[in-house]
């Protein structure tokens, strides 16, 4: 589907605002010293695991791995009742179809990599090809990576034109954006990088591909939330927002709600508009979703390992 070229003309993306790193650090660590108790952290829990991205992005991937992923994702704890399933289970343009046939009508999207994931060194060409299989095969949604190299080269239009060119490969599957931000270096670029997305037409802008250190932080999806924020004030159009890696228990996962709920609104606390790219993150709510309903912490091992 080609977009609107009035929405989706390129702007000077050397005017993008400067940030204060000190500050969006300083601002970010407020969001940490926010207490949530009872109900209100029940009810977040649960938000939480139902903006999971259950994920398996490894070479020795089996259909078997697939399959058992996607039962827990419809299936998270089947000892306890009015659990909800993730949102959506991530893996390799060539599991699709098994993920999809797994996950039959259970409303959970497959999710796909394409475009040379990780490291998006690939033509142009070659990127199109593996968004459009990925799409062929049943993906809902496809997470691309962003060209870095021609991004710190400063040519800024070209990583416009290749996200718009996916974007139209996507059709009606919705594309995330993976800026890798444990490569731009500072916060200046993930900002710029952040403008390049969305004018270009990404659904969703995400921090990482979970395979670069440092992966997601707060102080990056804050700025990345501001950017989104500034973005819907100019356009109207709402984007979505995923940080992934480096997020694995249940009190850093509620302190990004809160962040999200204050720099956005409530509208973004859906998985329609917010992820978590962070498999191992569901065992640590599933356990205190567990211990929040009967006052008990399981162990580690009543919970499958992915």
């Amino acid at each position: 589907m080609k977009r609107s070229k009035s929405l989706f003309a390129i702007p000077d993306f050397s005017l993008s605002p400067r940030i204060d790193q000190v500050g969006a650090e300083e601002r970010a660590s407020r969001f940490t010293k926010r207490s949530i108790k009872k109900e209100s952290k029940l009810n977040g829990l649960k938000l939480v695991l139902n903006m999971i991205d259950l994920t398996t992005l490894e070479g020795k991937d089996t259909d078997g791995k697939v399959k058992q992923l996607c039962y827990k994702a419809i299936h998270p704890h089947d000892a306890v009742p009015d659990i909800p399933t993730v949102a959506a289970v991530c893996v390799y343009p060539s599991m699709v179809k098994v993920a999809k046939k797994a996950l039959g009508n259970s409303g959970i999207k497959v999710a796909s990599v394409a475009t040379a994931f990780p490291s998006g060194q690939a033509p142009r060409d070659v990127k199109i090809r593996d968004t459009k299989y990925a799409v062929n095969e049943g993906a809902d949604e496809v997470d691309m990576v962003i060209s870095r190299g021609k991004f710190h080269a400063g040519e800024y239009n070209f990583v416009f034109d290749e996200i718009a060119a996916i974007k139209e490969a996507c059709s009606d599957a919705r594309l995330k954006v993976i800026l890798e931000t444990g490569e731009l270096g500072t916060m200046d670029k993930v900002r710029r990088a952040s403008d390049i997305a969305m004018h270009a037409g990404a659904d969703f802008i995400k921090t990482s591909t979970g395979k670069i250190q440092p992966a997601a932080t707060m102080p990056v999806t804050l700025v990345m939330l501001e950017a989104i924020r500034d973005y819907y004030y100019k356009t109207g159009r709402m984007v979505g927002m995923k940080p992934a890696g480096g997020i694995s228990k249940s009190k850093l996962a509620l302190h990004y709600l809160v962040m999200v709920k204050e720099v956005l609104g409530e509208d973004w606390l859906t998985n329609e508009w917010f992820r978590f790219g962070a498999s191992s993150l569901a065992n640590d709510v599933l356990m205190q979703i567990v211990k929040e309903k009967t006052g008990v912490y399981q162990a580690a091992n009543y919970f499958s390992v992915d």
